[in-house]
């Protein structure tokens, strides 16, 4: 079995090349992205394997078919940067619905109570032995209200965190389950009514810019976002004016709406050329991390291991329980 990589990092060569370890399967990893141009490299591979910010177009899916790959995996939770319908008929497209939802849930109140309680603040302060405390009183998070968007796995995880902290927790799905006892509210009443808000949900035609200018608007004023799903849940531009207009009081993204650009990637020594993106790092009450939520050694070693079983049930079967259909 060959198998070829896009978008490689270090630590995913690392968890597949352990998780194939037994099996004489050839891997190869690349760190461009998947295009139309890139797709090349694939010939010869039964399957490919690609992340968030690969772009798997209909141009891009008849290049992998006319190399002769017989599925798409993909090592995340998200298909929205597929072209599903185009794959339908084609070629299989099999994804890794659960990894670890407590990765991402923990790194979403990890983000919140730095931000909460000005830890990375109080971290650049007393390395240069600034030891005051002005200008880092945070506040209680219990007793507050969260409103979380989403409740499928990590949604839950995240919940009962809130509940440890002793926080009141509201709650929207479109789908609400039927065995988990939260209170379901309508959108609305959760952005009027949440002092927190985190979202948890996939990103479709419905939740897309589900934050925007009249949404915010509906907003208690003060209101902390959470953002460890996908970036264009939420209007960059409506959030930063937001900001400006003091009615959102901070803001923790573990992702952005045009991410692809630059997330995993060191780009140090050059100039951002993302104006938005450039004017949120600039404000005190932003945190922002590249996507990193779901990268913990667990995460990875179910990722890989999962992600492998979906290419062999496909390739040998002809079906996998995670295919997207």
């Amino acid at each position: 079995m060959r198998i070829t990589f896009y978008d490689a990092k270090p630590y995913d060569v690392e968890s597949f090349e352990s998780a194939a370890r037994e099996l004489s399967w050839d891997l190869k990893f690349f760190d461009v992205h998947l295009t139309e141009d890139t797709a090349e490299l694939a010939r010869g591979s039964e399957a490919v394997c690609a992340f968030v910010n690969d772009k798997i177009t209909a141009p891009v899916i008849d290049r992998l078919c006319d190399c002769g790959v017989k599925v798409i995996a993909l090592r995340c939770a998200g298909y929205n940067n597929v072209d599903i319908a185009y794959a339908q008929g084609r070629i299989p497209v099999v994804r890794v619905p659960a990894y670890s939802p407590y990765a991402v849930a923990e790194h979403a109140m990890a983000l919140l109570l730095t931000s909460v309680r000005r830890i990375h603040k109080a971290y650049i302060r007393t390395r240069d032995f600034n030891f005051s405390l002005n200008g880092m009183m945070g506040f209680d998070l219990h007793g507050k209200t969260v409103g979380v968007v989403g409740t499928g796995k990590i949604g839950r995880v995240f919940i009962d965190i809130c509940r440890g902290f002793g926080m009141d927790v509201l709650a929207y799905d479109k789908y609400p389950a039927k065995d988990l006892s939260v209170r379901y509210v309508s959108l609305e009443e959760l952005f009027r009514k949440s002092d927190i808000i985190s979202f948890h949900c996939p990103l479709t035609e419905e939740t897309y810019h589900m934050v925007n200018r009249e949404t915010v608007e509906v907003m208690k004023k003060g209101v902390i976002l959470i953002n460890t799903s996908r970036g264009a849940l939420i209007d960059a531009e409506a959030l930063l004016q937001g900001i400006k207009d003091r009615k959102i009081g901070a803001t923790c993204l573990d992702v952005y709406e045009e991410e692809s650009e630059f997330f995993f990637r060191d780009i140090s020594g050059h100039i951002l050329n993302d104006d938005t993106l450039a004017r949120l790092l600039g404000m005190p009450n932003v945190i922002v991390t590249s996507h990193q939520a779901f990268l913990t050694k667990e995460a990875l070693e179910n990722i890989a291991k999962t992600t492998l079983d979906n290419i062999r049930d496909i390739v040998e079967n002809g079906s996998s329980i995670n295919e997207v259909r």
